[in-house]
Protein backbone atom coordinates (compact mmCIF):
# COMPACT_ATOMS: atom_id res chain seq x y z
CA UNK A 1 0.00 0.00 0.00
CA UNK A 2 1.20 3.50 -0.86
CA UNK A 3 1.71 6.03 1.93
CA UNK A 4 2.05 9.80 1.43
CA UNK A 5 5.22 11.18 2.98
CA UNK A 6 5.39 14.81 3.99
CA UNK A 7 8.70 16.32 2.99
CA UNK A 8 10.73 19.24 4.19
CA UNK A 9 12.48 20.91 1.29
CA UNK A 10 14.90 23.81 1.20
CA UNK A 11 13.44 25.05 -2.09
CA UNK A 12 10.51 24.44 -4.41
CA UNK A 13 12.88 22.63 -6.77
CA UNK A 14 13.80 20.24 -3.95
CA UNK A 15 10.13 19.84 -3.04
CA UNK A 16 9.21 18.72 -6.56
CA UNK A 17 12.22 16.39 -6.65
CA UNK A 18 10.97 14.79 -3.43
CA UNK A 19 7.44 14.42 -4.84
CA UNK A 20 8.60 12.70 -8.04
CA UNK A 21 9.34 9.28 -6.45
CA UNK A 22 5.99 9.46 -4.63
CA UNK A 23 4.23 10.08 -7.94
CA UNK A 24 6.01 7.10 -9.50
CA UNK A 25 4.92 5.00 -6.52
CA UNK A 26 1.30 6.08 -6.86
CA UNK A 27 1.22 5.27 -10.57
CA UNK A 28 3.16 2.01 -10.40
CA UNK A 29 1.13 -0.87 -11.80
CA UNK A 30 -1.92 1.21 -12.72
CA UNK A 31 -2.59 2.67 -16.18
CA UNK A 32 -6.21 3.81 -15.80
CA UNK A 33 -6.53 7.53 -16.48
CA UNK A 34 -9.27 8.26 -13.94
CA UNK A 35 -7.57 6.37 -11.11
CA UNK A 36 -4.19 7.94 -11.81
CA UNK A 37 -5.62 11.46 -12.23
CA UNK A 38 -7.46 11.13 -8.92
CA UNK A 39 -4.31 10.04 -7.08
CA UNK A 40 -2.17 12.66 -8.86
CA UNK A 41 -4.61 15.39 -7.76
CA UNK A 42 -4.62 14.06 -4.20
CA UNK A 43 -0.82 13.95 -4.02
CA UNK A 44 -0.55 17.59 -5.11
CA UNK A 45 -3.43 18.78 -2.92
CA UNK A 46 -2.09 17.08 0.20
CA UNK A 47 1.64 17.69 -0.15
CA UNK A 48 2.02 21.07 -1.84
CA UNK A 49 1.75 23.91 0.68
CA UNK A 50 -1.01 26.49 0.32
CA UNK A 51 -2.90 24.66 -2.45
CA UNK A 52 -6.66 25.01 -2.05
CA UNK A 53 -7.68 23.05 -5.18
CA UNK A 54 -5.90 20.56 -7.44
CA UNK A 55 -7.39 18.67 -10.33
CA UNK A 56 -7.76 18.07 -14.01
CA UNK A 57 -10.10 19.28 -16.69
CA UNK A 58 -10.47 16.92 -19.64
CA UNK A 59 -10.73 17.99 -23.27
CA UNK A 60 -14.15 16.73 -24.39
CA UNK A 61 -16.44 17.90 -27.16
CA UNK A 62 -14.35 20.97 -27.98
CA UNK A 63 -14.16 22.23 -24.39
CA UNK A 64 -12.87 21.35 -20.94
CA UNK A 65 -14.94 19.18 -18.59
CA UNK A 66 -14.23 18.72 -14.88
CA UNK A 67 -12.31 15.55 -14.07
CA UNK A 68 -10.84 14.12 -10.86
CA UNK A 69 -9.96 16.78 -8.28
CA UNK A 70 -9.41 17.59 -4.61
CA UNK A 71 -10.95 20.68 -3.02
CA UNK A 72 -14.22 22.57 -3.09
CA UNK A 73 -16.79 21.93 -5.86
CA UNK A 74 -15.66 23.50 -9.11
CA UNK A 75 -16.88 24.79 -12.45
CA UNK A 76 -18.05 21.87 -14.56
CA UNK A 77 -17.31 23.16 -18.06
CA UNK A 78 -14.84 25.72 -19.36
CA UNK A 79 -14.67 26.89 -22.97
CA UNK A 80 -11.34 26.79 -24.78
CA UNK A 81 -9.81 30.27 -24.61
CA UNK A 82 -11.82 31.26 -21.51
CA UNK A 83 -10.31 31.74 -18.06
CA UNK A 84 -6.88 30.47 -17.08
CA UNK A 85 -7.66 26.82 -17.92
CA UNK A 86 -9.13 27.61 -21.33
CA UNK A 87 -6.24 29.95 -22.14
CA UNK A 88 -3.61 27.32 -21.26
CA UNK A 89 -5.51 24.75 -23.34
CA UNK A 90 -5.83 27.08 -26.33
CA UNK A 91 -2.17 28.13 -26.30
CA UNK A 92 -0.91 24.68 -25.23
CA UNK A 93 1.36 26.53 -22.78
CA UNK A 94 1.53 26.64 -19.01
CA UNK A 95 0.02 29.75 -17.44
CA UNK A 96 1.11 31.12 -14.05
CA UNK A 97 -1.21 33.74 -12.58
CA UNK A 98 0.13 35.48 -9.50
CA UNK A 99 -3.11 37.47 -9.02
CA UNK A 100 -6.26 36.01 -10.56
CA UNK A 101 -8.10 39.30 -10.03
CA UNK A 102 -5.84 40.87 -12.65
CA UNK A 103 -6.29 38.08 -15.22
CA UNK A 104 -8.76 39.20 -17.93
CA UNK A 105 -11.71 36.83 -18.05
CA UNK A 106 -10.73 34.85 -14.94
CA UNK A 107 -13.43 32.32 -14.02
CA UNK A 108 -13.93 32.40 -10.26
CA UNK A 109 -15.09 28.90 -9.30
CA UNK A 110 -13.98 29.73 -5.74
CA UNK A 111 -14.14 33.39 -4.73
CA UNK A 112 -11.36 32.78 -2.17
CA UNK A 113 -8.84 31.88 -4.88
CA UNK A 114 -6.07 34.44 -5.41
CA UNK A 115 -3.48 32.67 -7.56
CA UNK A 116 -3.52 29.83 -10.07
CA UNK A 117 -1.32 27.70 -12.28
CA UNK A 118 -2.49 25.60 -15.22
CA UNK A 119 -0.36 23.04 -17.06
CA UNK A 120 -1.62 21.64 -20.38
CA UNK A 121 -1.64 17.86 -20.70
CA UNK A 122 -0.88 16.74 -24.25
CA UNK A 123 0.38 13.61 -25.93
CA UNK A 124 1.50 13.28 -29.53
CA UNK A 125 0.77 17.00 -29.88
CA UNK A 126 -2.90 16.50 -28.98
CA UNK A 127 -4.62 18.11 -26.03
CA UNK A 128 -5.89 15.69 -23.37
CA UNK A 129 -6.75 18.31 -20.75
CA UNK A 130 -5.14 20.56 -18.18
CA UNK A 131 -3.83 20.27 -14.64
CA UNK A 132 -5.19 23.15 -12.56
CA UNK A 133 -4.00 24.27 -9.11
CA UNK A 134 -5.45 27.15 -7.11
CA UNK A 135 -4.39 28.88 -3.92
CA UNK A 136 -5.96 31.37 -1.57
CA UNK A 137 -2.45 32.84 -1.13
CA UNK A 138 -1.46 35.68 -3.42
CA UNK A 139 1.48 34.98 -5.73
CA UNK A 140 1.65 31.34 -4.54
CA UNK A 141 2.84 29.97 -7.92
CA UNK A 142 5.97 30.85 -9.87
CA UNK A 143 8.34 29.51 -12.51
CA UNK A 144 9.72 26.89 -10.08
CA UNK A 145 6.20 25.49 -9.69
CA UNK A 146 5.75 25.60 -13.46
CA UNK A 147 8.95 23.61 -14.07
CA UNK A 148 8.18 21.07 -11.33
CA UNK A 149 4.57 20.55 -12.37
CA UNK A 150 5.46 20.22 -16.06
CA UNK A 151 7.80 17.34 -15.15
CA UNK A 152 5.14 15.74 -12.97
CA UNK A 153 2.54 15.99 -15.77
CA UNK A 154 4.99 14.30 -18.13
CA UNK A 155 5.50 11.46 -15.62
CA UNK A 156 1.73 11.14 -15.19
CA UNK A 157 1.08 11.00 -18.94
CA UNK A 158 3.85 8.47 -19.59
CA UNK A 159 2.48 6.15 -16.88
CA UNK A 160 -1.17 6.49 -17.90
CA UNK A 161 -3.27 5.23 -20.80
CA UNK A 162 -4.89 8.18 -22.53
CA UNK A 163 -7.69 8.32 -25.03
CA UNK A 164 -8.46 11.13 -27.40
CA UNK A 165 -12.10 12.13 -27.52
Amino acid sequence: MFELKETEAASKTDLYKSLTPQLYGLLDGERDFTANAANFSSLLFNLLPEVSWAGVYLYRGGGLVLGPFQGKPACTRIAIGKGVCGTAAEKMKSVVVRDVHEFPGHIACDAASNSEIVIPMAKEGRLIGVLDLDSTAAARFDDDDKAGLEIMVEIFLNATDVSFV
